[in-house]
């Protein structure tokens, strides 16, 4: 955000990240801003200057030096490109969905694909906003890849909604269940065989 040549405080930045960069990568809090702000001030990446002005109480605002130029310049152009951890708690839930019900699997399935329409239509509203101007052309090429993946995501879900079904009738030859209800496996332990870091079509779990 820095290198768009604006001096920012650390209200401005988490409000800047929710309307842009929370899309597509993290939405920081407000006490993650400021920490990291004073780790990239003591690297002399950012300096920080009072600002007071009459009337209004006097505020504490941050600028890129070069060498924090330098540096995220190195970071975007060098930097080994990370796969994305996916953290899915609806099909955190779908895996579990031995200890629930088909149809309360889709309730939270349909919520699931409501909620993705809200942050679709809030990423292409800012990807419109960034339209605005030249600068920020890379920030709506951003907004509008957020707004096709929330997309994606609701077509995949409404994609589950019949896969939960097919599932049931699956589980539904279970034959054998322990005391409490939990399904016992024909093959209890087979994961352990399994390569984690490959594939195994014949007996994924």
């Amino acid at each position: 955000m820095f290198t768009f040549g604006e001096k920012l405080t650390g209200n401005d930045l988490k409000r800047w990240a929710d309307l842009s960069v929370k899309y597509f990568y993290w939405g920081p809090s407000l006490s993650q801003v400021y920490a990291e702000l004073k780790k990239l001030e003591e690297q002399d990446l950012v300096a920080s200057t009072i600002v007071s002005e009459p009337g209004i109480r006097a505020r504490r605002v941050y600028e890129i030096t070069r060498a924090g130029v330098d540096a995220i310049r190195a970071w975007s152009h060098s930097a080994p490109v990370e796969l994305p951890v996916l953290k899915h708690g609806v099909v955190l839930r779908l895996w579990m969905g031995h200890l629930n019900d088909p149809e309360h699997l889709k309730s939270l399935l349909t919520e699931h694909i409501r909620n993705l329409g809200e942050i679709r239509d809030r990423a292409g509203a800012q990807a419109l906003r960034s339209d605005r101007d030249p600068a920020w052309a890379f920030t709506a090429l951003s907004l509008r890849w957020s707004q096709r993946y929330f997309q994606a995501e609701i077509d995949l879900a409404r994609g589950l909604l019949e896969d939960i079904d097919a599932a049931a009738r699956e589980f539904g030859r279970v034959d054998e269940f322990d005391e409490w209800g939990m399904p016992k496996p024909i093959t209890p332990g087979s994961w352990r065989t399994h390569d984690v870091g490959g594939a195994d079509p014949a007996g994924a779990d």
